[in-house]
């Protein structure tokens, strides 16, 4: 299987979509602080093994439509589109949030676990 390419910022869409996640967890105001946190952030670089880990979320299938999506776009060429993450908290078990591309971080896995994938990582603390 080819290996990843990336493009070199998050699409426009990514932020709206990693918005109305968190606004599943949080308020309006910590959302949008978030949001513009992630819009402003710097790209880091993050193995796809150590990112579910510390999401503490499962690898989906293969087959799921949009990771199978994501391992076509990988297979043809085509450039994926940075990862959007928001910190946890150690102390307190809360876990990394994939905000957005938690089926491009899966379909990366498949093509090689310790793929470096860019990513955004906002924290819900201004002073981290």
């Amino acid at each position: 299987m080819a290996s990843a390419k990336w493009l070199e910022k998050p699409e426009a869409h990514d932020f709206p979509a990693a918005a109305d996640y968190l606004d599943l967890l949080a308020d309006s105001h910590t959302v949008k602080e978030l949001t513009e946190r992630l819009q402003g952030g710097t790209i880091a670089y993050k193995k796809a093994k150590d990112i579910l880990r510390a999401a503490q979320l499962s690898l989906l299938p293969a087959d799921n439509p949009h990771v199978a999506a994501d391992l076509s776009k990988i297979k043809n060429g085509n450039a994926l589109s940075p990862i959007l993450l928001v910190r946890g908290d150690f102390a307190t078990g809360v876990p990394l949030q994939i905000a957005d591309g938690y089926h491009r971080v899966c379909a990366t896995y498949y093509t090689d676990e310790n793929t470096d994938i860019p990513v955004i990582l906002a924290s819900w603390n201004r002073q981290q």
